[in-house]
This record gives structure tokens, C-alpha cells and sequence, in this order.
């Protein structure tokens, strides 16, 4: 009985894509679409704009689900170099500050997808970890790691207070996520 946000910093969100998963599921595709409040960033300063305005939405638009897609793409792009990593971290640190804030004041989830990078270290068990490094970390209660082995799709649970490490395997289907 609520919309979305959907905050773009990739250019990924596609409208076919929710049509189909709501015919799928006996959804009006349109009336979907219509609850899905859509921001397409391009950069840093838009992204952190764009947080900004999403308590007012919120409010003014009956949201219950919050998206941002990818949290961590503008920032690699636009901090490079160990000489921007301090003012990288500190500017990502607040905004998913200010996402956390609103989750808890709105008591709704805010979904944020990041990267992974790949650590060249054949002693570490695990050689993939999220970009963002603590600032994301620390600033989500629930890290759930998506990954592919061959055709077979699985999310693992990296970290959560109240739930155990587990791992399913799923699949993307016409109606979505099964």
C-alpha cells in the first residue's frame, strides 16, 4: 500500500523489467510503475541531494521502500587516489548516515547496493570484499553478498544482529526474485 524511491547512480533501473514482474504477480504494471518515485544521479553532489530530499517524499508520497543503486559508484568515480579516500569516506560515511536516520525515523528499509573488490592475496580465504570499506560496514545492519557460481545465483549473509550466516541459492525469474 506504499511506493518506492529509487535512486539511479548506474543507469540500471529498468521500467520493463517492474511491468513485468507486476503482470507476473497480477499487478497493474502501470500503477507499479505510477508508486515508484524515480532519480536518475550522476554524480556525488546529486546522489547526496537526492538523500536529502527523501524524508519529504517520504511524507508527502506514502513511501514504504527506499533504493539507491549503487551507493558507492559516484564516489569511485569521482574520489580516485589515496589523496581523496579521506574526504570520499567522510562524504559517504554521512549520507548513509542520513539513510540510516530516515529507515529509523520512517521505520522503513533502505536497500543500498554497493561493489566488491578483489583483494590479490592467495592466503585470504575470502578474496572479494565491499568497496567502501568501513564507512559501509559499520553503517548497515544487514550485509547480504550476491554472487554467481556458473549459471547458479546465491546471497550469503556477511553480517547481521539478528540473523546467522546462511546462504540460499535463488533465482531471477519473469516475476521476480524466487
Amino acid at each position: 500500500d506504499g511506493g518506492a524511491i529509487y535512486i539511479d547512480s548506474e543507469g540500471t533501473f529498468r521500467p520493463e523489467r517492474v511491468s513485468e514482474i507486476a503482470e507476473a504477480r497480477g499487478l497493474s504494471p502501470r500503477g507499479a510503475l505510477e508508486r515508484i518515485m524515480y532519480a536518475r544521479v550522476s554524480g556525488a553532489e546529486e546522489l547526496e541531494a537526492a538523500v536529502k530530499e527523501v524524508p519529504r517524499i517520504i511524507r508527502d508520497h506514502g513511501i514504504k521502500l527506499v533504493v539507491v543503486d549503487s551507493i558507492i559508484a559516484p564516489y569511485r568515480a569521482e574520489f580516485i587516489g589515496r589523496e581523496a579516500l579521506q574526504e570520499r569516506q567522510q562524504r559517504l560515511l554521512r549520507l548513509l548516515h542520513e539513510l540510516k536516520e530516515t529507515a529509523e525515523e520512517h521505520r522503513l528499509p533502505v536497500i543500498v547496493t554497493n561493489h566488491v573488490v578483489s583483494i590479490p592475496n592467495p592466503f585470504l580465504e575470502e578474496r572479494l570484499m565491499a568497496a567502501g570499506g568501513n564507512a559501509v560496514a559499520h553503517s548497515t545492519t544487514h550485509r547480504v553478498m550476491l554472487y554467481r557460481k556458473g549459471e547458479r545465483r546465491f546471497a550469503r549473509i556477511v553480517d547481521s544482529p539478528s540473523l546467522p550466516p546462511r546462504e540460499v541459492e535463488f533465482r531471477i525469474e519473469r516475476g521476480g526474485v524466487v
